[in-house]
Order: structure tokens, then C-alpha cells, then sequence
């Protein structure tokens, strides 16, 4: 982490110590100069004509003032246009990347007037979640990892003091935002995690470790269960590493519940792509083929933590994919723990191989719904680009509820055709059906293989975050490191359920 942060909340009267600075957010309208000239009067600082001018100029939208005259020291000016292209986002991704410039200030204290709700009529449900967001933003611009750096600076104290009329409602989201983005950073550090050290073993580890302490049952089936339990498709694939394979059983009961849930995460912590193997190139972002799994290990940490009402099973398959003489081989066919069989024409489409017995599983424990993650294919992004997840349903319901959950955290999801007519693309001469189709929609016939293994009576969506869950340049909270999606989205979506 960038700081030792900490984040209260204070009502509407500014009260500066030494060091501090503060955030002022003006909506574009009319009275923009007179209610600059008003802010600044407040304090008795002295304008600078050539900085108003720049800040009143509709091509900036931000000033950095540095006052001699007294606290605060420094104020950053951040103008707000509400119109067609303003998001839920903008407060979140505002933080985000105001935080890191901190380090190079001497602030002890940040003060931030969070803006009236009532300036952004339809962007956000409630003033509760609007300072959530803001909250978010300033967990998110605090992310670092940089545990490998043999240089680090010291980290020093930083305070956000959020100032708003109601001061009890922020103290509550404050505590709630905490405990969510607190889960977002441990599936970032998971997915961050280098391979050497995050192996399927590790992985297993840190998570029991984690979650045991909030009262999550976790279960891991060695090789040898897996074996028993005739799992052969999780077998084949991590059958070539040092690192055997396993699978975690997660589950979360809480005292009262209005549903059960499964959630399934691909849990690849590498992938070379077996005798299929990649190019470089293609291989330097597969120490997070399991952020899926890290998603859901994040979202039933959050869940537990606020004691959501739901009941969660999490299914997470382990392994890596790797070459050496008991790898498996295209051509191949694999007797599924489910009895069906699968015909091998690619061992880099190994994801779905390995959920295949996962969500055979989960479907045995008669859950409400089940919901899978998979950083499953680079067909998703091509399509949609790398700032959205897939969504691949045949329920109408459960995709509005993803897809409301999704619009709201800006951890958003697209729905994909699912027709049957692409089953047609994965049938197999050989056996039940093949872990491949042809070139042309990739990641819809990557979907309809993972059906073959999920009772039809469950609803059940499966989510591509092959785009988002990887670092990308189109948000602040984003750029570095790979992002913790879907951790958001879902604890959203579970409470409302």
C-alpha cells in the first residue's frame, strides 16, 4: 500500500490540523465563477487570476492550489459535468488516481466535502452509495504490489476525513466499504501473486488461512480424493506439474438465509498451455488464469465479514498447466467426474476442463443458482474489449440481477448469445463433446461446453472476466496490477438478492 490509511468521517464544519489538505468538488452550471470566487473567500486565500481562469476553461477540469496563508496547504479543485457522459464511476476513479500523487506531498489530512446527491439525479441509488464509491476510490488509489521491490520507502500515515451532513450514515458506509475493499486486496494479491509462489498448494493455503478466521468451513481435496471422487478432468489437466492438483470447497451458512448459492472460480495458477503450449508473449499474464477463483474467494470473504444472509458453497479447482511426459495430449479423451467424456483438441483450453468436474460438483449440492468466473477465454475480449466481463445465461432473471449489480458497481457485464444452435460447434466424433470449436465465437462455444456439466434445472451464468480481471489502462484503479474484478459486483448482487 501507498499509505497506513485510515478514512472517518466528520459533519459539514471544516476543522483543519497542520499539513492538511482538502478536496472541493464544483458542478459545471452557471454560478461556476461566483461559487469559486465564495470557496475562496471562505478562507480569505487570495486567488490566482491565471489559475481561475485555467480551472474555468471547459477544456480543464481540476486545479491544484497551494496556499502560504494557513491551512489547508493544499486544495485540489475537481469540476463535475453531469451530463450524457458522467458515470457512477467518477468519484471512484477520481480517488484512484489522486492518492498516489500524494506521496509526493506533505499532507497528513485530506478533508473531502462529499457533493449533495442531489446534484446527480440518476447516476446513483442512494447518498449512501455515492460515498461509497468515494470510499472505494481512495482503497483502490491506495493499492500497491510491491512486496517483491528489494527498495521500498517508508509508508507514512494518511488520513481521508469525509465531511457531510448526516456524519452517522458515513461512519457505516465507511465500516462496510472497509470490509469489502479489504476482500477486493486479498483477490488482488492473490491474482498479483507470481506463480513460482502461488502455486495450487498456496493458494489453498492462504485461503484457508484467511477465511477460517471469519468462519468459513474450507475443504481441500488432494490429488488422492480427487482420484476417489473419479475428477479425472482436474487430474488430466494438472497431471504434467510438481504441484499436484486439488480442489477448495468453500462454504460460508450463516445463522438465517434467504438463499443457497454456489459460485465456481477457475482456479489455473498458471498456464503454459500444455503441449499446446503459448508463445512468451501469451504467458506473462498467466500467473492470473486464477483470478476467477480469487474472485470467489474474495466474495465470500466480504460476505462473511458483513454476515450476509446468503449461503455460499465456493468450488474453486487448482492446478497448473504444465509439459512434461504424463502431460495430456490433444486427442485425448477424458471420462468427466460427471460420466460424460470429452475429446482434448487443444490443452490450452484447459479452463474449462477443469470446471467441468467443478461444476458437476457443484450442481450435486442443489443450490439456488450457480455462478462461475473464468478468466476463460481471449475470444471475450476481442469482442467486448478488456473494461467488461462476458455474461453467458439463459435465465432472464438471473442475468438482470447480474447485469443491475454490474451497472451499479461499474463492474460491468455484457450478455452473450447462448443459443443451442452453437452447441452443434463442439460435438465430437469421439466422445460426448469436444473442449474446442471452431475459430468463430470462441467464447459463446467455450460457454456451451461448461452447460454439458451443470444440471439444467440450476440457473446458472457463466462470466468470461478474461478482459477485466487483467491490468488495463482505461481506469486509474486499474492501470498497474491486475484489478480484483468481480469481487465488487458480486457482493452487490448477494445483497439484494
Amino acid at each position: 500500500m501507498h499509505f497506513n490509511l485510515s478514512i472517518k468521517a466528520e459533519s459539514d464544519k471544516l476543522k483543519f490540523g497542520d499539513e492538511a489538505g482538502l478536496v472541493k468538488f464544483f458542478i459545471e452550471g452557471e454560478n461556476l465563477e461566483k461559487l469559486v470566487d465564495d470557496f475562496f473567500a471562505s478562507f480569505s486565500f487570495p486567488q490566482n487570476f491565471i489559475q481561475k481562469k485555467s480551472f474555468l476553461d471547459k477544456k480543464n477540469n481540476s486545479l491544484t492550489y497551494y496556499s502560504s496563508f494557513g491551512e489547508p496547504s493544499v486544495i485540489f479543485l475537481k469540476k463535475a459535468k453531469v451530463d450524457k457522459d458522467f458515470s457512477s464511476d467518477f468519484f471512484r476513479d477520481y480517488f484512484a488516481g489522486l492518492l498516489p500523487t500524494l506521496k509526493s506531498k506533505q499532507i497528513k489530512t485530506v478533508h473531502v466535502v462529499v457533493p449533495a446527491f442531489s446534484h446527480f439525479p440518476g447516476h446513483f441509488i442512494s447518498d449512501e452509495y455515492l460515498i461509497q464509491t468515494i470510499v472505494e476510490g481512495i482503497h483502490l488509489g491506495n493499492y500497491t504490489f510491491d512486496k517483491y521491490k528489494s527498495e521500498k520507502n517508508p509508508k507514512k500515515n494518511l488520513q481521508f476525513v469525509l465531511h457531510y451532513s448526516n456524519k452517522s450514515l458515513v461512519s457505516k458506509v465507511i465500516e462496510k466499504t472497509n470490509q469489502i475493499m479489504s476482500a477486493v486486496h486479498f483477490t488482488r494479491d492473490l491474482v498479483n501473486e507470481p506463480a513460482i509462489t502461488l502455486t495450487p498448494q498456496e493458494f489453498a493455503k492462504r485461503t484457508k488461512s484467511e477465511l477460517t478466521k471469519l468462519g468459513v468451513k474450507v475443504t481441500v481435496m488432494n490429488k488422492k480424493e480427487l482420484q476417489k471422487r473419479k475428477m479425472n478432468a482436474i487430474l488430466a489437466v494438472g497431471g504434467a506439474s510438481n504441484h499436484e492438483p486439488l480442489m477448495m470447497v468453500l462454504e460460508y451458512k450463516p445463522k438465517t438465509s434467504r438463499k443457497k448459492i454456489a459460485l465456481v472460480g477457475k482456479g489455473v495458477t498458471y498456464d503454459s498451455g500444455g503441449l499446446s503450449i503459448k508463445p512468451t508473449q501469451s504467458m506473462l499474464e498467466m500467473k492470473a488464469d486464477m483470478a476467477g477463483g480469487g474472485c470467489v474467494v474474495g466474495t465470500i470473504r466480504a460476505a462473511a465479514a458483513l454476515k450476509l444472509p446468503v449461503e455460499i458453497i465456493g468450488v474453486i479447482p487448482c492446478v497448473e498447466n504444465m509439459i512434461n511426459g504424463s502431460a495430456y495430449k490433444p486427442g485425448d479423451v477424458i471420462v468427466s467426474a460427471s460420466g460424460k467424456s470429452i475429446e482434448v483438441k487443444d490443452t490450452d483450453a484447459e479452463g474449462r476442463i477443469v470446471l467441468a468436474d467443478a461444476l458437476h460438483y457443484a450442481s450435486k449440492q442443489k443450490p439456488d443458482e450457480i455462478i462461475d468466473f473464468a478468466t476463460l477465454t481471449g475470444a471475450i475480449a476481442v469482442a467486448l474489449g478488456v473494461i467488461i466481463a462476458g455474461m453467458f445465461t439463459k435465465n432472464d432473471d438471473l442475468a438482470k440481477r447480474l447485469n443491475d449489480a454490474g451497472n451499479k458497481t461499474f463492474e460491468r457485464l455484457w450478455r452473450m448469445p447462448f443459443w443451442d444452435d452453437y452447441k452443434t460447434m463442439i460435438k465430437s466424433e469421439i466422445a460426448d463433446v469436444s473442449n474446442l470449436g471452431p475459430r468463430w465465437g470462441g467464447a459463446i462455444t467455450a460457454g456451451k461446453f461448461l452447460e454439458h456439466f451443470v444440471d439444467e434445472k440450476i440457473p446458472w451464468a457463466h462470466l468470461d472476466i478474461a478482459g477485466p480481471a487483467i491490468k488495463h489502462e482505461y481506469n486509474n484503479y486499474t492501470k498497474n496490477w491486475d484489478t480484483g474484478y468481480g469481487v465488487r459486483l458480486m457482493v452487490d448482487y448477494l445483497e439484494n438478492i
